[in-house]
């Protein structure tokens, strides 16, 4: 069994060129958003879900997006409640969010 049930990596790369990048889409805060409701849920920590900040994972064609492991389920979002139905739906019931899947 791994340490943690399910790893969040958020890609939260800024490019200073102005080119297409995550945290154009304030990646950091809804990282820190995710983080907090895992936390009030009671899901954060050892054995449950840990949530990360991950450098640029190579897809910011598709807008803002977070990966779950060990599932290697990528998403995007647009805003909280695409988040709040990750946290739900995937990370509580372990059902991929089809409409947020990349």
């Amino acid at each position: 069994m791994s340490f943690y049930r399910h790893h969040v990596f958020f890609c939260t790369n800024r490019r200073p060129d102005g080119e297409s990048c995550c945290a154009r889409f304030d990646a950091q805060a809804m990282r820190d958003y995710t983080k907090q409701r895992l936390k009030e849920a009671g899901l954060h920590g050892p054995g449950q879900v840990r949530v990360n900040i991950a450098g640029c994972l190579g897809r910011c064609e598709v807008g803002p997006v977070v990966v779950v492991y060990p599932d290697e389920t990528w998403y995007t979002y647009v805003d909280r409640m695409d988040l709040d139905e990750i946290i739900e739906s995937h990370l509580k019931q372990g059902k991929v969010v089809e409409r947020l899947r990349i």
